[in-house]
């Protein structure tokens, strides 16, 4: 049996056992990977962002920077190379966080969704078993398996129903991961995400998340739409999100495991957008019926019950979502210039 990267339950990140540890971070420059490269950046670890910079996807270069001189980029597409060994070899941590996100362009373009986010992830599989069997991946998925809840809270024993070509593709990377942890023997832990905002989020459009436009609506004292507005979904911080990643990445009991990913109590849409103007000062938006082509693959209320990680990790959200709002528009006022 392979010995774990780090020992015990809880990791202090203040002390210096991350410092020299390799790690790749694919999506590099995109939200949530260059939040984590950042982060264990200022760890002193040794850090490789990969990211392809596809259009429409969320690479920034602005996401990382003051880190250039701590931050190695390499832009292979790993869709389009099946020998990644050179980007994974010696590597000890992954933190797999590559791949489109966009909902309804999944629907309009499956076969880019479907590489980005099946046959890339495959690709890295591959040469993870061949020349990083000792590696910890963790591999970003998505509440959007999920579908349309039977019941809330969702804990992870809920049924597997995805309502869009982006829902499908990442459970079977998923799948994937897992079934190289079952055969393999790689130590994969997967992380159902859901609602993750914050500081280097894509906000020029809805393609990331909704509450991107909101957040550049606001910036820019304009006003922005509310779809519906009685959904209850719940919105997790980023920062608490990259502390999720790096205790799953070193927790050995976490490994072979799939965990939700929660964040602040759940609240509806139009009580966020209330809350988000209130906050800013700024913006103002209007109530209207949810588009039909964007209803067909909404999944409606979700809220998640992450009951399971916290008892392996002692792990839970410390940002309410009013400061993670706050803390949100503070970044965009200071550096909306590079986000749109």
């Amino acid at each position: 049996m392979r010995k774990p990267l780090l020992k015990g339950l809880l990791v202090d990140w203040h002390d210096e056992k991350l410092r020299g540890v390799s790690v790749l971070v694919t999506g590099g420059l995109g939200f949530i990977g260059s939040n984590v490269a950042c982060r264990l950046a200022d760890l002193g670890a040794d850090v490789l962002a990969v990211d392809a910079m596809m259009a429409n996807c969320g690479g920034n270069l602005a996401n990382i920077a003051g880190y250039e001189d701590r931050i190695k980029v390499d832009r292979t597409d790993l869709s389009q190379d099946a020998n990644l060994d050179r980007l994974v070899e010696g590597r000890q941590i992954i933190l797999n966080c590559a791949g489109r996100v966009a909902h309804y362009d999944s629907m309009v373009n499956p076969i880019a969704d479907l590489d980005s986010n099946v046959v890339a992830q495959v690709n890295l599989l591959e040469a993870c078993r061949r020349s990083a069997p000792q590696a910890a991946i963790v591999f970003t998925s998505t509440r959007q398996i999920y579908g349309k809840p039977q019941n809330l809270p969702v804990d992870e024993q809920h049924p597997l129903r995805p309502v869009d070509v982006n829902g499908i593709n990442k459970l079977a990377s998923e799948h994937y991961h897992q079934l190289y942890h079952d055969i393999h023997g790689l130590h994969v832990v997967s992380l159902r995400l859901t609602n993750t905002f914050g500081p280097r989020m894509r906000i020029k459009d809805a393609r990331q998340t909704f509450l991107g436009v909101w957040l550049r609506a606001v910036v820019e004292e304009r006003s922005f739409e509310v779809w519906g507005g009685d959904q209850l979904r719940d919105f997790s911080y980023i920062d608490d999100v990259v502390e999720a990643m790096l205790l799953a990445a070193t927790v050995s009991a976490c490994w072979g495991q799939i965990y939700n990913i929660g964040g602040t109590p759940p609240v509806s849409l139009l009580a966020l957008a209330e809350q988000l103007v209130q906050i800013a000062g700024t913006g103002r938006f209007e109530r209207k019926v949810f588009p039909a082509e964007r209803k067909a693959i909404d999944i409606g209320d979700y809220f998640a019950d992450d009951t399971k990680f916290r008892r392996a990790t002692d792990w839970s959200p410390k940002w309410s979502l009013e400061a993670g709002l706050a803390a949100a528009l503070d970044y965009y006022r200071r550096y909306l210039d590079c986000y749109v």
